[in-house]
C-alpha cells in the first residue's frame, strides 16, 4: 500500500513535468505564431504604405504634366503681318423678297427694269461711270437714273421754298412725285437750277412708266449726317426734315402706288465731315449732333425693316473706314472702283444668280 503510494508520488512529478513541458510548447507555438502573424500584418501595412506612396506620386506626376501642357498651349497660326480685305462685323443686310400678293393683278412685261435715285453715288462723275451704270452692265437690265448730284434723303425746311429749290430734288419730293404723277413743282425748279442735268433727269421721271419698273434703289451718301439733319421726330414719325421721317414718307407713297415694284434702300458708306479748320473728322467718331454715321446707319434699317424693303448695308459691307483709301477720291465722293464695288454688292444681293456667273 505504501510502494504504491510512493510509486503514485513518483509518477506524478513526472506527469506534471510532462504537462508543464507540453504546456510550455504550446505557448513557444503560440509565441510563434503571433510573431508570424505579427510579421504578415507588418509586411501587409508596407504595401499599403508604398501604394499610397505611388498613387501620390503619380497624382503629383500627372497634374505637373497637365500644367506643363496648358502652359505651353496649341501652336497659333497668327500672323501680324497678315494684311486682309476680310471684315471682323458681319454687314447688316436684311434681303427681303418681294411678297406674291403685291404682284396680283400685275402683268410682267418680261424685261427687268431698275430705277435708281439717289445722289453723288448714283450719278457719277458729270453723270457718267455713276453706280446706276454699274448696275446697268452688270445685270443687263434696263435701267434709269433718277438721281440728283448734292440732294439728301431729307428736306430742309417743313414746305417748300423756291429760294432753296434742291429741297424739290430731296427723295421725299422725288418719291411722291413718281407717285402721285406729278412733276409740276419739280420740274419749275428744275428749270431755274444751275444744274442742267436736273431738268433732264426730272423729264425722264416724268415720263417713265412706272407700271414697267420692277426695282427701285435707293442710295444716298452720308450728306445727310454731314448736313445735321436730325434722325427723327418722336412725335411726327413722317416729319420730312428728318432722316427717317423723309424715308418713311417716300417708301410709303411708293407702296401705296405701286405695290408691285420692289424697294432695294443701300446705305451710305464710311466718310468723314470736315471741321471748322478745314480739317478731315472721321464719321463714325464725331457726333455732329444728331448721332455718328452708325447711328444714322441703324435708324436707316429700322424704317427698312418696319416697311419690309431690303436693306443693303455699305457702311460695314463695302467702303468702311480700313478701305476707303483705295475707293475715295475725297471724304465723300468715289471712285471708279468704288461705284463697280457699290454695284457689285447690289447684284449680288439682289441678282445671286447674275453675281455667280460674273
Amino acid at each position: 500500500m505504501m510502494a504504491a503510494k510512493d510509486k503514485n508520488r513518483q509518477d506524478r512529478p513526472e506527469t506534471e513535468e510532462a504537462m508543464n513541458e507540453n504546456e510550455q510548447n504550446e505557448i513557444i507555438d503560440n509565441d510563434s505564431t503571433d510573431s508570424e502573424t505579427a510579421e504578415q500584418n507588418r509586411g501587409f501595412h508596407i504595401n499599403i504604405h508604398i501604394l499610397l506612396r505611388c498613387a501620390i506620386v503619380l497624382i503629383i506626376g500627372f497634374s505637373a504634366y497637365t500644367l506643363y501642357i496648358w502652359n505651353k498651349g496649341v501652336p497659333s497660326d497668327y500672323d501680324p503681318n497678315y494684311q486682309t480685305t476680310d471684315f471682323d462685323i458681319e454687314p447688316l443686310d436684311n434681303i427681303i423678297p418681294l411678297a406674291p400678293d403685291k404682284l396680283e393683278g400685275h402683268e410682267d412685261d418680261g424685261v427687268t427694269t431698275i430705277l435708281c435715285l439717289g445722289n453723288d453715288p448714283m450719278t457719277g462723275d458729270s453723270g457718267k461711270g455713276g453706280v446706276a451704270d454699274w448696275i446697268a452692265a452688270k445685270t443687263n437690265a434696263n435701267v434709269y437714273n433718277g438721281a440728283f448730284t448734292d440732294t439728301t434723303i431729307a428736306a430742309q425746311y417743313p414746305t417748300y421754298n423756291d429760294w432753296y429749290m434742291i429741297d424739290g430734288f430731296s427723295f421725299t419730293y422725288v418719291a411722291t412725285s413718281l407717285a402721285s404723277g406729278d412733276f409740276d413743282a419739280i420740274t419749275q425748279a428744275a428749270t431755274y437750277y444751275y444744274d442742267e442735268s436736273f431738268l433732264t433727269t426730272t423729264t425722264m421721271l416724268a415720263s417713265l412708266d412706272m407700271n414697267s419698273v420692277d426695282v427701285i434703289c435707293i442710295m444716298y451718301d452720308g450728306r445727310d449726317y454731314i448736313n445735321k439733319h436730325p434722325c427723327d421726330n418722336p412725335n411726327e414719325p413722317n416729319d420730312i426734315i428728318t432722316y427717317t421721317g423723309a424715308l418713311r414718307t417716300g417708301i410709303e407713297a411708293i407702296q401705296e402706288a405701286y405695290p408691285h415694284i420692289r424697294i432695294v434702300v443701300m446705305s451710305h458708306t464710311f466718310c468723314h465731315t470736315i471741321n471748322e479748320e478745314g480739317n478731315y473728322e472721321n464719321g463714325d467718331r464725331t457726333d455732329l449732333g444728331n448721332g455718328t454715321l452708325s447711328h444714322y446707319l441703324q435708324r436707316e434699317l429700322d424704317v427698312c425693316m418696319d416697311y419690309g424693303v431690303s436693306f443693303i448695308d455699305n457702311f460695314y459691307g463695302s467702303v468702311n473706314e480700313d478701305n476707303y483709301l483705295e475707293y475715295m477720291t475725297d471724304y465723300i465722293h468715289f471712285n471708279d472702283a468704288g461705284r463697280e464695288l457699290l454695284a457689285d454688292r447690289f447684284v449680288q444681293c439682289i441678282f445671286p444668280e447674275l453675281a455667280q456667273e460674273q
